[in-house]
């Protein structure tokens, strides 16, 4: 009998490069627009439906990562996050 081998994961590194992990991300994103959000984002699962969307899609192991990685959070699925980081990059152009 074989062993399975054990399931890796690509993720997306805070340098915006693709590593492997052995744990799944908890975030995904999309790499044309540079916007991550949750995996079940209603959004994100209508264009995936609609067939786009997944030819770009990264995946990250958490927001700090998404965020280092030039990523801003999604205004559908994380709108509180989203609203604070808008707040933030106001605050950066003045």
């Amino acid at each position: 009998m074989t062993t399975p081998r054990p399931r890796t994961y690509r993720l997306l590194g805070p340098d915006g490069r693709t590593r492997t992990s052995s744990l799944p991300g908890t975030l995904g994103g999309y790499r044309p627009d540079r916007i991550y959000g949750r995996l079940d984002c209603p959004s994100a699962r209508r264009a995936i439906a609609a067939g786009g969307y997944v030819r770009h899609r990264v995946f990250f192991a958490d927001e700090p990562t998404a965020l280092a990685a030039g990523y801003r959070p999604c205004g559908v699925c994380l709108p509180t996050t989203y609203l604070r980081w808008k707040a933030r990059q106001g605050e950066q152009r003045r």
